[in-house]
């Protein structure tokens, strides 16, 4: 019933799918009550992913399963770990677990799709005008304490120039959320192998759009600028502001969901291969809005951020076919238009206080 999740259940159904979701109404994103955007074409059952009986109720008569129930957020990992372990970690094997001690069911099941995430990688992928491309290790604290932002070659020292990451790219998982959709791909693909079951692990990059929580402080980074600048404070922008990051529009990630389970097997970075920085997004926000709220860029870091990442699509294009991504100044626009209908309770400014009390930057 969530974000990304909503917006598959809507292209499967518009693609001739009978669709039953099983959603836990996560407070912090629901705010405790359903939402108004549920496609009324499917079956809904209230349940917890860490629970085999509720995977059991869920899958009766089921295919195929798309599995995008997470934690999400960074920052919160740090200081509630274990719930981010138990339900994107304990959520995705149970959902094995059941599979392989129920051949019936294992049966029935014909594709597996989970959602990953390209927070995985860590710092991006970057190339050197004299030693070539690298993937260099988390900046240094004493690195970013002294405002020394870009990633530097290991060999000479020279900043490099972030170029798009490929999947062969090593993790890194330099935050526990990251490690647990590692854990939630690698789960997936393991059990596909030992239970003969195709799956495929999507790497999403930075998903906005419509129905993306304006009320959640640890969703996704265009939704926390957009609820600050609609009540009427400046987002805050960590580091100088000209990270680069690559947003894909969500129904772009749904078309993808559902093409899944009809094509491709394994790993694939779902991106549009074209990055945009911080204070771009910014920008295009306060213009969308008729507004000019300057952000507020604090020189401060958060440990567990990374640099530039954008992604090397060509393997899901390869895979998938050939994909005309969203245009960002026509999804941004999308995300505005839907976000004036819309309350939004800015709750980051809390959400900071506990990130410096757990984990302070500088």
């Amino acid at each position: 019933m969530g974000f990304i999740g909503s917006h598959t259940v809507d292209s499967l159904i518009a693609d001739g799918y009978d669709v039953v979701v099983m959603d836990n109404l996560e407070r912090q994103v629901h705010l405790g009550k359903r939402p108004d955007y549920l496609n009324r074409k499917a079956k809904y059952v209230i349940g917890d992913v860490r629970f085999q009986k509720d995977w059991s109720k869920a899958l009766r008569g089921v295919d195929s399963v798309i599995h995008l129930a997470a934690s999400v957020g960074i920052g919160q990992s740090f200081w509630e770990s274990r719930k981010y372990l138990q339900t994107n970690v304990v959520g995705t094997t149970t959902l094995f677990e059941l599979l392989t001690k129920e051949p019936a069911l294992k049966k029935s099941i014909s594709k597996i799709v989970v959602a990953s995430s390209k927070s995985l990688y860590g710092e991006g992928a970057y190339r050197c005008s004299r030693h070539g491309v690298f993937y260099p290790e988390q900046r240094g604290l004493s690195q970013l304490r002294a405002g020394d932002w870009e990633v530097r070659c290991a060999v000479c020292g020279a900043p490099g120039s972030a170029v798009g990451v490929p999947e062969e790219k090593p993790p890194q998982n330099l935050n526990p959320y990251s490690l647990s959709k590692y854990a939630t791909e690698r789960l997936a693909l393991d059990y596909s192998y030992a239970l003969g079951i195709p799956a495929v692990a999507f790497r999403y990059f930075n998903a906005y759009g419509p129905r993306q929580s304006l009320s959640n402080p640890y969703t996704g980074v265009l939704a926390i600028f957009l609820s600050r600048i609609k009540n009427g404070k400046r987002p805050v922008v960590f580091e100088d502001g000209n990270q680069l990051r690559d947003f894909i529009y969500v129904e772009d990630i749904a078309h993808a969901n559902v093409l899944a389970l009809e094509r491709g097997e394994g790993v694939y970075n779902l991106g549009t291969g074209r990055p945009s920085s911080l204070l771009q997004m910014v920008t295009m926000i306060n213009n969308e809005l008729g507004t000019g709220i300057e952000p507020d860029v604090t020189g401060d870091f958060r440990p567990g951020d990374n640099r530039h990442d954008f992604a090397d699509n060509m393997k899901f294009l390869k895979s998938f076919g050939p994909k005309v991504f969203t245009g960002l100044s026509d999804g941004v626009s999308k995300l505005v238009e839907w976000s004036l209908r819309q309350k939004a309770q800015d709750r980051f400014s809390s959400a900071e206080s506990l990130r410096k009390k757990y984990i302070p930057g500088a």
